[in-house]
């Protein structure tokens, strides 16, 4: 069960950015694909999985904030690569880390600020291919991954030849027999 919620501030006037929240308790929260087109995010769970697609969707140029009050939770975000995660302003208490393994981030790139606490929580960030994989593992999100590969959004992977295959080398001559 998910819990979907949008915060809008258009009470608050034209100058207020608009916040997505996001809920989750005890269950698996996913926004995937052209979600949003937010900059900033309210990400508040309690014993849940919440992955969060900033790849896909058209969020416009600058700096996304993600507040966050998550515990015993894990938090994943997919982004692109050249992303650089500033959590210097996350509060963590208890066992928990920011896990960004799968890429380095480029001086061009979007800045994703991590900002509020986490208790006993970890915050995973898949990057680039990693992160279209699981996109491509997710049902019905072939599509918008086709599609922001075809309005050029994602860079083609260059070990990939025609027909979906990768390449393989040739097995090496004179061995065995």
């Amino acid at each position: 069960m998910s819990i979907e919620t949008s915060v809008a501030s258009e009470s608050l006037g034209a100058r207020a950015p608009r916040t997505e929240g996001i809920r989750a308790h005890n269950c698996v929260v996913k926004r995937l694909g052209p979600w949003t087109t937010a900059r900033h995010f309210d990400v508040r769970a309690s014993r849940s999985l919440v992955v969060l697609d900033l790849l896909l969707p058209l969020i416009e140029p600058g700096d996304i904030e993600i507040h966050l009050d998550v515990d015993h939770a894990t938090v994943k975000l997919l982004v692109a690569d050249g992303a650089s995660i500033a959590d210097d302003d996350l509060r963590r208490v208890g066992r928990g880390r920011v896990k960004d393994w799968t890429g380095t981030s480029t001086p061009g790139g979007r800045r994703i600020h991590l900002l509020g606490e986490m208790r006993h929580a970890e915050i995973r960030v898949h990057r680039g291919g990693v992160a279209v994989l699981g996109l491509l593992c997710s049902p019905g999100h072939i599509r918008h991954v086709r599609q922001a590969h075809h309005d050029g959004r994602l860079v083609p992977l260059d070990d990939v030849a025609e027909g979906g295959r990768a390449r393989r080398t040739p097995a090496p001559e004179g061995r065995g027999s």
